[in-house]
């Protein structure tokens, strides 16, 4: 009787386990759909207003402005983070960047930001002959495949993509990203239905500041990502504000 009954209970547990495998994968390509179907609905956006909080107090702001030109769009991107300790300023950061997709295709990304007094950029063009990123930056010079992804948090195709191209040093990092719950959370008094996701480096053995590991809230009406959070010197979250 304790045998079978072991047996009996394993059963149970692996068909709980295939079902909630199942779910994952079902929602996963419903997910992957949903965001196929709304790559373009960034033309219908003109500024995404992000703030940025350290152990739960302002320190600075992330936007994203949108010009569009026909087929072309710009996303221009604006960051400043000033952290202090004790009256005195211990990080600083200031960061300028521009995306230009041509229908729907990253073309070129720039982008210069100054921390703590250290100058850091990324040059990125498309060889549209080889297909494939050129890329110069402060941390890193070479190729990168057409399928990676620019770090920045207004593209829900942050989500898909199997790397991330820093916005700030041009290094790629390999990622696997899970799902994890539909949640709700309240954002500036208003509460919003979202997608929890977790973002971590594929990479396992890398250096615990170079690691990939987010929570990302998703908006999946809107398709913006309304909450980034990760822990490193402090608990830090981006929160969306407003758009428009």
């Amino acid at each position: 009787m304790i045998i079978h009954f072991h047996k009996k209970r394993k059963s149970i547990i692996l068909i709980l386990d295939m079902k909630k495998i199942f779910l994952n994968v079902i929602f996963f390509l419903l997910f992957s759909f949903n965001l196929n179907a709304h790559v373009s609905h960034y033309k219908n956006f003109n500024k995404i207003q992000m703030e940025i909080f350290r152990n739960n107090q302002l320190i600075g702001f992330n936007y994203y402005f949108f010009e569009k030109d026909k087929e072309v769009i710009k996303i221009k991107n604006q960051t400043k983070i000033i952290v202090k300790l004790f009256g005195a300023t211990v990080f600083n950061v200031e960061s300028y960047g521009e995306e230009k997709y041509i229908n729907e295709k990253l073309v070129s990304f720039s982008s210069k930001t100054k921390q703590n007094k250290k100058d850091k950029f990324v040059n990125l063009v498309l060889d549209k002959k080889e297909n494939r990123f050129i890329i110069k930056g402060s941390s890193y010079i070479g190729n990168a495949s057409t399928e990676s992804i620019i770090g920045n948090w207004w593209n829900h195709k942050l989500l898909q993509a199997e790397s991330q191209i820093s916005p700030v040093s041009g290094s790629i990092k390999k990622q696997i990203v899970k799902f994890i719950a539909k949640e709700k959370i309240n954002l500036y008094g208003k509460v919003y239905e979202a997608e929890h996701f977790k973002l971590k480096s594929q990479d396992s053995d890398l250096p615990d500041d170079r690691k990939l590991n987010f929570d990302i809230w998703l908006h999946k009406d809107t398709g913006l990502i309304l909450k980034v959070k990760y822990s490193r010197m402090g608990d830090w979250e981006y929160r969306l504000k407003s758009y428009e």
